[in-house]
């Protein structure tokens, strides 16, 4: 065990095989800290009903916010692809569990084998994967699809995502290594999870196409689906490969049973729950809390065949947050930013536009041990040390949860406060408006892809106009949407960011100095910090998780208190509605799962 702690990016079962043997290919997985839920020669995962029988359709709705697809390649930046393409059409190298974190378990690679510096991962192929073509997967796919996924025509996140993998080099015919710049806990299951796709996907002709133009060429992956009937603007259909390569696979044994899944589209929110309850489709996840509330009401609900439920999970509680784009010069200074946020009364909109449904977001790590709490501890201290000079001192004080407008605090007192803060950063009410020392109106806009978002945002606009601000609600198509956050033209918007229980390099395109310069990254706050910078790269280089613990609590600190997030509100349930009499589950659903992903994978359709 001295070892273990010796080489702790290691996993401890191939740093035990350290002191005594080269390590073998019986590594049938990896896990972040050292510890697999499913032993070697596991039967099937234990949430699974091995037995299912086969056959039938799955019925879904796109819940993307777009009307419809114009493409088949989901890697590429321009256009929109049909929702679920990439889960069920592309396999990897590694595949997790439902009911673990950060582990992985063979799929398209038997073997996987840690080098003992941490400096390179090494897949063995299994000799019967195979791409819908019928060719082999080989190496040199495997090759390809990294350097494709890194190259110019990708979204830049894969760049950030993979900026530490020096290479890849193909050992032999179903041998591939990795290779990275340094010791990183994560890498290996990075890679094992990227999706692999064949060489010949967009070859016309006998060579090869620029990737940007593979746009309706037939994904060439080796999932358990293919595309089957579509009709743009209506629907795709999804079809169950009867020879899946890996459909006797222990990590895919009672998984994928619907012969055929059918992703049907709807202009908006309200077609989709009439079409529900008109029995159009058998399952769909619900985001609103009035529509669940008030509106999942039916004869179909009343007679049993539509069924209403809600699904406990661990999920981390994510930050889903009003995001402000610190590139407009009004939001730099952070006590404007600040004072936005006091303005938002969420106790307010929780009693009367929620139903109680949701509770706060708190920080970046809720619901996991990376959530910072009280003062920082001596570890969080010695990482923020050296940066103190340019941060808050309020980062170097007790964690404090989002401004309340219950108990002893209120929404007078909020905005008060943030009168004050506004005065400070040199703006005053003048003829009734927020201006500047130039005399400029505060004037904002807040964008958004569904104009049903201004019931939301409205509560917020009114409570801003108090202070003298303008928050003027802007509905886009989603297309201009998505290029203006590509673009990063907009002043506000809102997103929902999925938390992690390991979070990692993917921080770096979320919040890095660099991703904030780069089009289409995922730094839309536009923020810049050293010391951001530096604890994304100490909780990447994290050894074990006492050293992760401390470089993500003071992440946390330090970008809560930079306001560049407006905390906005966060579900401990999955809540769904399904067709009961055309679906059964396997039975509880797994800790770290998502809802519609977790019946896509496991349920079955009842016999007739």
């Amino acid at each position: 065990m001295q070892n273990c702690r010796m080489r702790p990016w290691l996993p401890c079962w191939l740093a035990s095989l350290a002191c005594l043997v080269t390590p073998a290919w019986a590594a049938h997985g990896y896990a972040l800290w050292g510890e697999l839920r499913y032993p070697e020669g596991f039967a099937h995962f234990s949430y699974v009903n091995p037995q299912a029988p086969k056959g039938g359709e799955l019925r879904l709705v796109s819940n993307l916010r777009v009307s419809t697809f114009d493409k088949y390649n989901p890697f590429t930046i321009k256009g929109s692809a049909p929702a679920y393409l990439s889960d069920l059409m592309f396999d990897s190298l590694l595949t997790g569990a439902l009911d673990e974190t950060a582990a992985g378990y063979g799929l398209l690679a038997e073997g996987v084998e840690v080098a003992h510096d941490g400096l390179s991962a090494t897949f063995r192929l299994r000799p019967q994967a195979r791409f819908h073509n019928g060719d082999p997967v080989l190496a040199a796919d495997v090759r390809h699809s990294f350097e494709t996924l890194v190259g110019p025509h990708t979204s830049p996140g894969y760049k950030t995502l993979l900026e530490d993998v020096a290479g890849v080099d193909v050992v032999d015919e179903r041998t591939v290594r990795y290779r990275f710049r340094k010791p990183n806990r994560e890498l290996p299951l990075r890679v094992g999870g990227l999706p692999v796709f064949s060489r010949q996907w967009g070859v016309e002709n006998g060579q090869p196409k620029s990737f940007d133009r593979v746009v309706t060429d037939i994904p060439i992956g080796s999932g358990p689906y293919r595309i089957g009937p579509v009709r743009f603007g209506r629907d795709i259909t999804y079809v169950r490969d009867p020879s899946y390569w890996a459909r006797d696979l222990n990590v895919k044994r009672g998984s994928h049973n619907f012969d055929r899944i059918t992703v049907k589209i709807y202009k908006d929110n309200t077609a989709r729950l009439e079409a529900l309850k008109a029995g159009e489709f058998d399952l769909m996840r619900f985001f609103s809390a009035g529509d669940w509330a008030r509106r999942v009401t039916g004869r179909r609900f009343d007679s049993g065949e539509l069924v209403k439920a809600e699904f406990r999970h661990r999920l981390p509680t994510g930050f889903q947050s009003y995001v402000l784009n610190t590139r407009r010069p009004w939001f730099q200074d952070v006590r404007v930013r600040q004072a936005l946020g006091l303005a938002l009364d969420y106790e307010w909109m929780n009693r009367q536009l929620f139903y109680n449904a949701y509770q706060r977001v708190n920080g970046l790590f809720g619901n996991t041990d990376c959530q910072a709490r009280g003062t920082p501890d001596p570890a969080e201290q010695a990482l923020l040390e050296p940066w103190r000079a340019g941060l808050p001192a309020s980062v170097f004080g007790p964690m404090v949860p989002p401004p309340r407008t219950d108990g002893d605090q209120s929404l007078r007192s909020n905005l008060r406060q943030a009168q004050v803060l506004l005065k400070a950063a040199g703006w005053q009410v003048r003829d009734g408006r927020l201006r500047n020392d130039r005399g400029e109106v505060f004037r904002i806009e807040y964008l958004d892809s569904n104009e049903s978002g201004a019931r939301v945002v409205t509560p917020w606009a009114r409570n801003l106009e108090k202070l003298g601000i303008e928050l003027v609600f802007r509905p886009v198509d989603f297309a201009l949407y998505q290029q203006r956050l590509q673009k990063f033209d907009f002043d506000i918007t809102s997103l929902a960011y999925a938390g992690t229980h390991n979070p990692g390099q993917e921080y770096a395109d979320l919040f890095g100095s660099k991703a904030a310069d780069t089009e289409d990254s995922g730094n839309l706050t536009g923020l810049k910090s050293p010391a951001v910078d530096a604890l994304i790269g100490a909780m990447t280089a994290a050894r074990t998780r006492s050293d992760l613990l401390p470089a993500c609590r003071a992440l946390e600190r330090v970008i809560v208190h930079q306001h560049v997030l407006v905390p906005q509100w966060a579900a401990g349930t999955h809540r769904m509605a399904y067709n009961a009499w055309r679906l059964q589950s396997p039975g509880p659903m797994p800790d770290y799962a998502l809802g519609e992903g977790w019946a896509i994978d496991t349920w079955w359709a009842r016999r007739p």
